[in-house]
């Protein structure tokens, strides 16, 4: 007879999750066109239904706006999805490369050592991340994950090394951490 405490089962997997929310009940919080009615207790209970553990989780958090009409029927002017396809296989070869000799696959699954070996900020970037880390109360998981994020921004940019610009961006993608959100 097999005993249950002695077995250990493991499930490998790699999940990408996309989630959406309504930024409040309403879903007109921060609308410039219409007026939110949930009040701030309204907004702030709302949002706290999720847990902070599972939006450490979340590399991502950003605010997509509604858009009018107009803006959704007028021509385009950005870059063609060729080019951008072309950036992101650089950065994907450049993530390659850097993992060659590790399990490691891609930037978001780096280890702590990785981390540190490939994602370390220049000392104007760490008072940077100090700052963001102290105002938004952000935890040792959202801290590796902005790093992350940062690694990868780089890449995209064709950069070496993380710059503050890189970190700053990663930070801005950390809606939810802030106050208020």
């Amino acid at each position: 007879m097999i005993s249950r405490a002695s077995m250990a089962l493991e499930f490998p997997c790699s999940v990408l999750l996309v989630a959406a929310m309504n930024p409040c009940p309403c879903g007109f919080h921060g609308d410039p066109t219409r007026r939110c009615t949930c009040g701030p207790q309204g907004v702030h209970k709302y949002r706290a239904k999720i847990s902070g553990p599972l939006l450490d989780r979340m590399d991502l958090q950003v605010d997509v706006p509604s858009a009018a009409f107009d803006k959704l029927t007028e021509a385009r002017r950005g870059e063609t999805s060729e080019t951008v396809q072309a950036r992101v296989q650089a950065a994907r070869e450049r993530q390659e490369r850097r993992f060659a000799d590790s399990p490691t696959r891609c930037n978001g699954l780096m280890s702590p050592a990785e981390i540190e070996r490939f994602a370390t900020p220049p000392p104007e970037g760490v008072e940077l991340l100090r700052k963001a880390s102290e105002r938004l109360g952000l935890s040792a998981r959202a801290y590796s994950r902005i790093l992350e994020v940062a690694r990868t921004i780089a890449d995209l940019a064709g950069s070496e090394g993380i710059q503050v610009a890189h970190l700053a961006e990663a930070i801005q993608y950390r809606k939810l951490d802030r106050v208020g959100g």
